[in-house]
């Protein structure tokens, strides 16, 4: 029988999470597919992986679908540092520009949406789903765009964008509780083929741990492809970013869901339904 997918977010956010599943420290029974968060989002939604990190957007559209990986999520106290507004001038000088949004993540065009209308009050903004460094390579000089990932971590600090709001740090200042981007979501149908022999989560669980504790020996595999220092990557995963779906950030997950669902970004509000425990 072939090897069930796992889809793997190709960013190096996720780097702590998988290192150990990448090199065989941790084994496991999967087949690792590689996209960003949208690519991976459409793979579940068509059932070509069993379980895979997926914006919480995704969960939240097709919630039947799926369970939540327990204790398992990309998410931040703020500031998370790659998921980046950046605006030519303040944002209270949006009202009638355009913003170009990346189509990689559906959950930050859902955020960057709900923040502009009900934190900042705007409501004249028109979006354009755009890849921002092409845009910018190719001399387009949009007023302000949206930049996630990768991306972001190297977009910081663009000449053309001086200004530059963390998404997670104003949704923080806005609710209080951190956001959640992304979370492990598990197909109900292999749970329900009886393909799972136990919950298909807890190696990913072992290999964050292992990842977590081990971190100076996991970055050469990122060093190359950002400008953070060894000090900024270990920041970054240490303290930007939070991996544990717990009390708080579940609060944060539901509320983020509540807002959607209010301002009708989002058809109805999901329960978090997760994997049961055997």
């Amino acid at each position: 029988m072939p090897r069930l997918a796992l889809g793997r977010i190709a960013f190096i956010n996720v780097l702590p999470v998988y290192y150990a599943l990448e090199h065989g420290i941790v084994q496991h029974p999967y087949r690792l597919v590689y996209g960003s968060p949208a690519e991976l989002n459409d793979q579940m939604k068509n059932g070509d992986l069993a379980i895979s990190s997926c914006s919480c957007m995704e969960y939240a559209r097709r919630w039947r679908n799926y369970y939540l990986a327990p204790d398992l999520c990309i998410a931040s106290h703020g500031p998370v540092m790659s998921v980046l507004l950046l605006s030519r001038g303040p944002l209270r000088e949006a009202e009638g520009q355009e913003i170009v949004i990346s189509g990689q993540s559906h959950t930050s065009v859902v955020l960057t949406k709900l923040l502009l209308r009900e934190r900042y009050h705007l409501q004249d903004i028109s979006f354009r789903t755009g890849h921002v460094r092409e845009l910018l390579d190719a001399g387009e000089k949009p007023w302000a765009v949206l930049t996630i990932g990768d991306e972001a971590l190297n977009l910081r600090g663009h000449p053309l964008y001086p200004v530059c709001t963390d998404l997670a740090s104003a949704w923080k200042a806005w609710t209080g509780l951190p956001f959640v981007f992304a979370v492990w979501i598990i197909s109900r149908r292999v749970s329900e083929m009886g393909l799972f022999d136990c919950d298909p989560s807890l190696c990913i669980r072992q290999s964050r741990a292992w990842g977590l504790s081990h971190l100076s020996q996991c970055l050469p595999d990122v060093q190359q492809k950002t400008p953070l220092s060894q000090a900024e990557l270990i920041f970054y995963y240490s303290q930007a970013l939070c991996f544990s779906l717990g009390k708080q950030e579940q609060k944060g997950l539901s509320l983020f869901y509540e807002k959607s669902a209010q301002a009708g970004l989002l058809d109805e509000v999901p329960p978090l339904a997760f994997f049961p425990a055997s």
